[in-house]
């Protein structure tokens, strides 16, 4: 059956066989750079499952890109990962930064690439997840766009208020419109945080 939901020994297992395809097909070594519900699983930092891997960026000589496009043999392989693990059809993509308005085009959160962790997933292929701090950036983003388990997991990575007043003054200068800081305000003050509110004003 396929769409099966990704855990952490799943995750481990689906990377290690990405590799080790990448490698039988000769790949040069591949660096990503992943955020996400894989990221959270990862890390221990929210405990769930998830339906696919996100990919923020790709690095190369220690400068991150735009995964746009992923390299064609990353796909190929991803595609037969899926097959043989039967994951959901889209588990490996680049959607949070496909596109002109994606999160690595409108510009990370300064000091991201401090926080990351990196694994090793065999010989051709590495990862590094976002820390706790860019997720709650990211969650926030996400949970005032469109609300639901974004916010779960917000809540789950445990916030501070300075935390959330950084994370909520980086999403704003993503999006500068009233309307945009109004639903944010919204939010924070329903999920009990009236004082980062006040501070935002």
């Amino acid at each position: 059956m396929e769409n099966k939901p990704i855990g952490t020994d799943q995750l481990d297992t689906a990377l290690t066989l990405l590799s080790e395809l990448l490698e039988f097909h000769g790949s040069d070594p591949i660096e990503l750079v992943v955020c996400g519900g894989s990221a959270l699983i990862a890390l221990n930092l929210v405990p769930r499952t998830t339906r696919d891997v996100d990919v923020l960026a790709l690095r190369s000589n220690s400068q991150l890109i735009a995964p746009v496009p992923l390299p064609d043999l990353l796909v190929k392989t991803a595609e037969e990962v899926r097959k043989a693990l039967s994951l959901p059809i889209d588990w490996f993509n680049n959607g949070p930064s496909s596109n002109e308005g994606g999160l690595f085009q409108m510009g990370l959160p300064e000091g991201l690439e401090d926080r990351l962790t990196t694994k090793r997933y065999g010989s051709v292929l590495s990862v590094s997840f976002i820390g706790r701090v860019d997720q709650i950036y990211f969650k926030l983003w996400a949970a005032v766009d469109r609300g639901g388990y974004h916010i779960d997991d917000l809540l789950k990575l445990n916030p501070t208020e300075d935390e959330l007043i950084s994370a909520a003054f980086w999403t704003m200068e993503k999006d500068v419109s009233e309307g945009y800081r109004m639903v944010l305000k919204e939010l924070l003050t329903h999920l009990g945080f009236e004082n980062a509110v006040h501070r935002l004003s």
